[in-house]
């Protein structure tokens, strides 16, 4: 009788460690790490709902332990961040290093801390709708676009409501 009471024991047991390890089989990134996770070709942007992966030019995106939101460009990522009833503490938020990338896919292994980054902002490549905010890790590689396609180059504290509505200098600006 006991035998089979410890058996019943252990698979109870074992039975409860598969079902507390299968409850965690969410996101790492999103629920524990804070880590960037990748773009895929049928995200959405959290704001304007758009396909991201249409649009050239870097991207961005906020890690919180209850998921993560995605942007179709640093722009709309920012924008959204300077709502106050969106910046939650402990969140994360990320950008594409453009320094590394090519502009019409950056890599998702180029993401770095969208809070660290150095932003050029009036050149006139083509990104999402608005202006477009080219990211880097490297104020040299943010230096030598702004000296090539025209811009300056900001940092995150400096970008607010009024360099996010600065007319794109592109195309989009006759639409």
């Amino acid at each position: 009788m006991s035998t089979l009471y410890l058996k019943t024991v252990g698979a109870v047991a074992g039975l409860m460690a598969c079902l507390m390890l299968s409850g965690c089989d969410k996101p790492v990134e999103a629920s524990n790490s804070l880590q960037p996770v990748a773009f895929h070709s049928s995200d959405e942007c959290h704001v304007c709902g758009m396909i991201i992966g249409e649009f050239p030019g870097p991207k961005g995106e906020v890690v919180e332990r209850s998921g993560v939101k995605k942007f179709c460009s640093t722009a709309e990522m920012i924008g959204w961040w300077l709502q106050p009833e969106n910046q939650h503490s402990g969140a994360k938020l990320y950008v594409h290093d453009m320094g590394r990338v090519a502009w019409d896919k950056p890599d998702d292994a180029q993401l770095i801390d969208a809070r660290d980054a150095f932003y050029v902002v009036g050149t006139k490549l083509k990104g999402a709708m608005g202006v477009v905010l080219a990211s880097f890790s490297s104020k040299h590689m943010a230096d030598k676009l702004a000296e090539e396609q025209g811009g300056r180059v900001l940092r995150f504290s400096e970008i607010d409501q009024s360099v996010l509505q600065q007319p794109a200098m592109s195309s989009h600006s006759m639409h």
